[in-house]
């Protein structure tokens, strides 16, 4: 009972006239956006049957112009037909029960509560593991922790890429900017790149502002001749933050002045990229929020560009089913969802470590 009562008084003395009320609007717990089917390629995902399935993918031919004279005998080119292959490997599941009698006497539909979240939990592990891969990271199962990949899933794309399949020349670093390198060793974790401090407006040194950032990732793409429809950006919140305090009539004029879309994509373009916020990029130590003037190896955030055709996925919700549980009177829903991964153009693929200056 929520009221007090005077001492001695004695008048429905147990408080049951005032009853508990449980509210048929549950509160649901905030969700992060997905982005990833907004920045990739999902023409493979018809392809999936099982997981190990291996989704082959053949390369353009490439073909070389000869000089001709009047009367040269003209050399034919055989064509190549290159591969290479994304394989199915990733499988996540859901599981729950609902008993007959926890069903019948609730007032809220608590199946349909539990499978929109399952759904949801199941897009964001999706989301969390893509953005980690194509940023040249990933976890391991059941840990917090981001570490590099050191392998490649399937065959590389591009022979000239590490093994995060990503190019050495399209990550941006503190000497991207004049910096000097804080020498750290090359390790399982970052790959030892030195941050680029970064803050609105830049500053001395290689304090280096937001939308230079952003213009030396469409530099890198340009150099590669990569398509300027398509390109995008995803960044976290934190570099959102210092990219919103620069100059605010130019950001104005980039973003329109609207609302936050869906999927976490801002209005407008800015760079020549479509730019999405997700709190699913890989961050270090205690992330890119933690302040460091000449950069860090420890305490730094990841933001990554790409181009529509750099990445492919295949996701597919394999199986959802309900049936009986044969040991107690309940439903049992469980979900099964498949999916792969490859990075298809790396030479479309630009990252960048940064923190706080």
């Amino acid at each position: 009972m929520a009221f007090g009562k005077a001492s001695g008084y004695t008048n429905l003395n147990t408080g049951n006239f005032s009853p508990i009320i449980y509210s048929k609007k549950v509160q649901k717990a905030f969700r992060k956006s997905s982005v990833v089917e907004d920045i990739s390629n999902t023409d493979y995902a018809s392809d999936i049957n099982n997981v190990g399935d291996t989704v082959r993918i053949i390369k353009e031919p490439d073909i070389t112009i000869n000089s001709y004279l009047r009367g040269t005998t003209l050399a034919t080119q055989d064509l190549t037909d290159a591969d290479f292959t994304m394989i199915i490997d990733q499988a996540n599941y859901f599981q729950f029960a609902l008993d007959d009698i926890e069903e019948a006497h609730s007032h809220i539909n608590f199946m349909d509560l539990a499978t929109d979240r399952a759904g949801y939990k199941l897009r964001d592990q999706f989301d969390r593991e893509i953005l980690g891969y194509v940023a040249g990271f990933e976890r391991n199962a059941g840990d917090t922790a981001w570490i590099a990949r050191s392998s490649a899933p399937g065959t590389k794309a591009n022979a000239n890429a590490g093994a995060d399949e990503l190019l050495a020349s399209q990550k941006v670093s503190i000497t991207s900017f004049g910096g000097s390198d804080l020498g750290g060793t090359e390790d399982a974790d970052t790959h030892a790149l030195t941050s680029v401090p970064v803050a609105a407006g830049g500053g001395a040194g290689a304090i280096t502002s937001p939308l230079a950032i952003l213009n030396r990732m469409a530099r890198l793409m340009d150099q590669q001749s990569v398509d300027t429809d398509g390109r995008w950006v995803v960044v976290d919140s934190v570099f959102k933050e210092i990219l919103m305090d620069e100059d605010a009539k130019l950001i104005n004029q980039d973003f329109g002045g609207e609302g936050e879309m869906r999927n976490g994509r801002m209005p407008g373009t800015i760079r020549g990229f479509r730019v999405y916020t997700s709190n699913n990029l890989p961050f270090f130590g205690t992330g890119p929020g933690t302040t460091a003037a000449a950069g860090s190896e420890e305490n730094f955030g990841v933001i990554v560009a790409g181009h529509d055709s750099s990445l492919a996925v295949a996701d597919q919700i394999a199986k959802t089913e309900v049936f009986r549980s044969p040991d107690t009177f309940a439903d049992i829903c469980r979900g099964l969802q498949l999916y792969g991964k490859k990075i298809l153009r790396p030479e479309a693929l630009v990252t960048a470590h940064y923190n706080l200056a």
